[in-house]
């Protein structure tokens, strides 16, 4: 009695051989193309970083150490809905009173984000900073400094500021000093490192600065005007002359 002969496996018909063969090819393709993407965004951020540090070098001062401008500079960030300063920015404010009392400049111009009219950011540096003692008249507010480059281009094109100190975070200082000075003006900076305690959204702001150093760069080589440029506002003249 012979014995039934077992089943040959099937082979994979042509088309769906080619179909695998095209899904491998297309996986590759798009895995050179996520591989050139990552490359070109490290490259990127590398280079921005690298004319930062370059533009910044020998201009960033501990407090004691900076040279006095007339004016110091402080850049906006986020205010609670009660009107209270966050404590990054409440620390860019005393920053700038510790400068003040020190004579290290004459006058604050708090630039920051008004864009809706709910949210002030210059109201409410301009508050924080009365409160501990800073004439009103030394205090000057810039309401369309959306972000760093505006508020830069602003301080010198609507403010005529000619020379500043620029405090923010240590983190920030960089960025900030260069792009002052690519706006043309003579600046240096103060950075803050009181609130490192806060070390979760400390972190995450010294991440996202590394991307925002490509948008700087990319402010500086379009040149673009600020978001509002308006015209010649002459508050600094008027704190600098009182004060």
């Amino acid at each position: 009695m012979s014995l039934a002969s077992s089943p040959e496996p099937e082979k994979p018909s042509p088309a769906a051989s080619g179909g695998v063969g095209r899904r491998r090819r297309w996986l590759r393709r798009l895995f050179r193309v996520g591989l050139a993407g990552v490359l070109v965004c490290g490259l990127l951020v590398a280079g921005s970083l690298l004319w930062i540090r370059r533009e910044a070098r020998d201009h960033v001062y501990s407090v004691a150490g900076v040279p006095a401008a007339p004016v110091v500079l402080v850049l906006g960030a986020q205010v609670y809905p009660d009107g209270t300063p966050s404590p990054f920015l409440a620390a860019r404010l005393d920053l700038a009173k510790r400068l003040l009392d020190l004579g290290k400049a004459r006058a604050v111009l708090v630039s920051g984000d008004h864009g809706q009219w709910r949210y002030d950011e210059p109201g409410a540096m301009r508050r924080y900073l009365v409160a501990r003692g800073v004439p009103e008249k030394r205090v000057v507010e810039d309401h369309a400094g959306f972000d760093t480059y505006d508020s830069c281009q602003r301080a010198l094109r609507v403010f005529g500021v000619r020379r500043l100190i620029v405090v923010t975070q240590s983190f920030h200082v960089d960025r900030a000093v260069a792009l002052c000075r690519d706006a043309g003006l003579d600046a240096v900076g103060v950075g803050d490192e009181s609130v490192s305690r806060y070390r979760f959204s400390w972190l995450r702001a010294s991440v996202r600065e590394r991307f925002a150093a490509v948008k700087a760069a990319y402010d500086v080589v379009t040149g673009r005007d600020p978001v509002f440029l308006g015209p010649r506002e002459r508050g600094v003249d008027d704190a600098l002359r009182d004060g």
